[in-house]
């Protein structure tokens, strides 16, 4: 009796992460992928009803020539984002190990990007890239670099390299924590040892910092690459996946698909190859987390 007592004691504490999980991840999950093998309509969601097409959607988005666009820009998108972040978090993380005055101050001011939502952050970023008065803009005009407002946002030469500009803004505080937290976890004595040794600063952070900080940076790039490859709500902010879809991503193709085209078919087959793609990297993850922790 005990021993069911505690069992059902730990079932009840599980009980409403299991409830959380089931209804929040598992359900849509499911009820999305058997979207993307149905032909679904507006109709359906009032009748229940829509038949059963297999591989049609898949096939149909296959054959679209977005589908190259999307691919292209969303592996941009999200290289262009996560080296900048990791390579500025890095660095900035490396300074603040140093004690100077206003170190905590510099360092919880320069999480106010992480703690903003996206949908704030990107209309700031709207404001500031704007080609008629946008502070970028008149800045340069002022400084003689350029002689005529650029289109940053409405160009398409210029506006994904214009949203990876703001995306990499909002996602350097994550980087500086997750990096920042690693580099205190190495013994100060293996630097001092190094110096005595005659070991220069660049030695040391080429020998000890990257080798000892290398589980902690694959954490940070695959978090950060599972996050990045599903942004949607700073480029519909900013572009809104414009102009001329030079700045869609498979995220916000399946939004177009879904919610512009209403065809929820082959918006939910877009969503599922966006989910498979993220749990390979979510597996890559996994093994990173588990080799760090060992």
């Amino acid at each position: 009796m005990a021993r069911t007592r505690e069992r059902i004691v730990r079932w009840l504490f599980l009980a409403p992460a299991i409830v959380y999980i089931v209804a929040f991840f598992c359900y849509p999950v499911v009820y999305n992928v058997r979207m993307g093998v149905t032909r679904y309509t507006v109709t359906s969601f009032y009748t229940g009803e829509a038949p059963f097409v297999g591989l049609a959607n898949y096939l149909s988005v296959a054959r679209d020539a977005l589908l190259d666009t999307a691919f292209i820009n969303t592996a941009i998108f999200t290289v262009g984002s996560i080296v900048p972040q990791f390579s500025i978090g890095l660095a900035l993380a490396v300074f603040f190990q140093r004690h100077f005055p206003l170190n905590r101050t510099l360092r919880a001011l320069l999480l106010l990007p992480w703690l903003l939502p996206l949908v704030v952050a990107g209309t700031v970023y709207r404001w500031i890239l704007d080609q008629d008065y946008g502070v970028v803009n008149q800045v340069l005009l002022q400084l003689h670099v350029i002689s005529e407002p650029v289109p940053w946002l409405t160009s398409p030469g210029w506006a994904l390299a214009s949203v990876i500009i703001a995306n990499i803004w909002a996602g350097i505080p994550f980087n500086l924590v997750v990096l920042y937290s690693g580099l205190e976890g190495i013994p100060r004595t293996l630097y001092e040892a190094a110096a005595v040794d005659g070991a220069r600063a660049w030695r040391q952070f080429w020998h000890i910092t990257l080798p000892l900080l290398r589980p902690v940076s694959a954490i940070a790039l695959m978090l950060g690459l599972i996050y990045t490859i599903k942004v949607f709500d700073i480029i519909m902010i900013l572009t809104n996946g414009g102009p001329a879809d030079s700045t869609q991503t498979l995220a916000t193709w399946a939004y177009f698909l879904s919610f512009i085209d209403l065809s929820f078919g082959k918006g939910a087959a877009v969503g599922n190859i966006l989910i498979l793609i993220t749990l390979v990297f979510a597996a890559f993850y996994l093994r990173s987390a588990r080799a760090a922790f060992r």
